[in-house]
Parts: C-alpha cells; structure tokens; sequence
C-alpha cells in the first residue's frame, strides 16, 4: 500500500514508520521542515513537506495514497485544532473512496475504570476532553473507513513521554525515587513496536473499523513502575508521594490524567486481527532494557 503518515519522526509514528517500511509498504511522511524531511528519507521513506493546517496541500498528499496514518500532535494547547485540521483534510482526500484513515487516540478519554472496552463510556478529564468529538466525526464519515486506535501508555526502546516523567522524578533526601501521588493507581501501557504492528494490521484489513482499544493487559501501578525506574536510573528505591504533591509538580490537568486508575485487555483487537503484544513490558524494561543507564 502507499501510506500517508503524519508524525513520522515521533515516538509512535516512528516505529508505525517502522513498521510499516518492513512489511514492504511505501510511505509518503508529511514532515514540517527539512530537517525532519532528512530523517525519514535516511529510513526510506518519501518526504513530503507541508503545513497540516494546509488543507489542499495535505488533501493532495491523502489523495495519491491507498491509506493514510495521524500521530502527529503538538501535546500542547493546539492539538485539538491540528487534529480538526487533518481530519478535515482527510475526509476531503477519502469521502467516497473507501479508504482507511487511522487517528490515534488515548486511553484517558475513558477516565477511570479497569477494565475499559470498545463499549465502555467515556469519562475524558479535561485535558483530553476535546478528542471524543474529533474521533466521531472520524468515524461518522461513511465514504472513509475510518480507525480510532486508543492506546495505553505507550513505552519503549528508551523512549515515550511518560517513562520520561517517571525517570525524572524528584527525589528525597535519601536519593529516592517519589511516586506519582499514592502510586497505587494502575496503567494501562503498550510497547511502540506493538501498537505499531496493530496500526499495520488495521491498514491491511479492510474489516477493521471504528473503535479498537489497544494495551498488553498488565496493569502495572505507579508505585511498581516507579521503583523500576529507579532501578533504570541508579536510584536506592521509590517512596509513596501524594495527590497533592503530583498536582504541585505537574499541574492540576496533566497530574489529573496520570492518576487515573485503569486497565484494558484488548479483546476485540486480538479476536478481530489476531494481534499479540510481544515485547517485554515496561516494568522489564526500565529493570532490564532499554531504560538502563
């Protein structure tokens, strides 16, 4: 398939890159300079530079493709207005045609709940409650096929903004580790590369549409993953913070998010597309991978 992509030099987008150039499809990366423009043509994709908020640019882009991927966001104030734009110019580019468009999600959007489905009704906090709208004009598009993927917490090969946070907790005087609030709420996470191998396997079915919810099922808590990351940072160990402590450290919206207590198992995905999460989990990962200093 041709493949468009957006965020192709992100942390998700680079391993749907990935993965995508490994099982022999051609992908056009929408990239915003040519700085960005190098590193995708260095991994054999074709670079295309534009603007996302160009809608005939990035209409022509969708266009010449079979299919086309968004991960791309800002993570800032704008993200709502990015997305809007992209998926406007998606369904320009795939009204009537039938082609897929896969916009990526999170699992925040469902608030807390641990065991959390297709069905399960959203609860979005206040920093993600703009992406529901968004996703159903996604979906209510009947000429396109069109993907919501809601992903956990996504980790891997060193990277992903949330391990990010928890190897740079503050410490006690003792050089501890502290933990996101009480850190007894539990993640719900996903290795890069496995979210990435779903995106394929939704581009090449023609069946997959609508909602898939995508997590390994392991449910690790904050306090669990947080002593692990000390073991990746040369730390003695973790200490329990506090609701307050994490609201002070990170603002009352983002440490609102992280405080969520969730859990997924991802039936429909394995059912639908017989996919299998395989990569080590986070937990392994900081203790032993790729985290470790």
């Amino acid at each position: 398939m041709k493949v468009a992509l957006t965020g192709g030099t992100g942390f998700i987008g680079s391993h749907v890159l990935t993965q995508l150039q490994d099982h022999g499809h051609e992908v056009t990366a929408l990239v915003r300079d040519d700085g960005q423009a190098d590193i995708v043509a260095g991994r054999g994709a074709t670079p295309s530079v534009v603007d996302l908020y160009d809608r005939p640019a990035v209409v022509g882009v969708f266009s010449s493709a079979d299919g086309a991927v968004h991960t791309a966001s800002p993570g800032d104030a704008t993200s709502a207005d990015l997305d809007n734009a992209v998926v406007d110019a998606a369904i320009g580019a795939f009204a009537g045609t039938g082609k897929p468009f896969i916009e990526i999600s999170g699992l925040w959007v469902y608030g807390s709940n641990p065991s959390i489905t297709e069905e399960s009704p959203f609860d979005a906090p206040p920093l993600v409650a703009w992406k529901e709208p968004i996703e159903r004009r996604v979906l209510g598009e009947a000429g396109m096929r069109g993907v919501v993927i809601v992903s956990g917490t996504a980790y891997g090969d060193g990277g992903g903004a949330i391990p990010g946070v928890l190897l740079s907790s503050p410490r006690d005087d003792a050089g501890n580790l502290i933990t996101l609030g009480t850190g007894q709420q539990h993640w719900a996470t996903v290795h890069a590369a496995d979210l990435a191998d779903f995106f394929r396997r939704v581009l090449e079915d023609d069946a997959a549409r609508g909602y898939y919810v995508i997590s390994d099922g392991l449910r690790p808590t904050a306090a669990e993953l947080t002593e692990a990351a000390a073991v990746a940072v040369g730390a003695p160990g973790a200490v329990l913070g506090s609701d307050a402590e994490a609201r002070a450290r990170l603002g009352d919206l983002f440490a609102e998010v992280l405080l969520l207590d969730q859990g997924a198992q991802s039936a429909k995905a394995r059912t639908e597309l017989g996919w299998r999460p395989t990569h080590p989990s986070l937990v392994e990962e900081f203790r032993q991978g790729s985290y470790r200093k």
